[in-house]
């Protein structure tokens, strides 16, 4: 049998196919493609929501560059409240006398210095021995 023979055969055999069989071939290829479409989305969108760079993550360094911008700001002020505290220190005698008399207990001649005692690390004040 020739080779054009088979072919009109086999284009005459799908031809007289019935209908309902290839719309139902075609109508199960829809679904599964539908289906596997539809897994692959639901896939990405994990991914997207939960994956290593996704939402989530992305919320969470957001979170920890506010914390570490307000601990930045805070650091800031910390720094030029030294930095004044060291300039008064250099330059201005009476900040000297203060800090002296405050840590280091240092008196003028003729003073007495009175220490009372400080509360207790958990917070209830010390008691005095009579």
């Amino acid at each position: 049998m020739p080779f054009s023979s088979r072919i009109q055969e086999r284009s005459r055999d799908v031809a007289f196919a019935p209908e309902a069989s290839r719309t139902g071939l075609f109508s199960w290829r829809r679904k599964a493609a539908t289906g596997v479409a539809a897994v692959l989305a639901l896939g990405m969108g994990y991914g997207v929501v939960f994956g290593h760079n996704g939402l989530t993550a992305y919320q969470q360094k957001r979170a920890e560059e506010h914390r570490l911008h307000d601990q930045m700001q805070q650091l800031d002020r910390e720094n030029a409240r030294l930095r004044g505290h060291v300039q008064r220190l250099q330059n201005d005698p009476g900040a000297i006398e203060h800090q002296a008399r405050e840590e280091l207990h240092y008196t003028r001649a003729g003073e007495v210095i009175y220490t009372l005692p400080g509360p207790e690390p958990d917070g209830k004040p010390t008691k005095t021995q009579p």
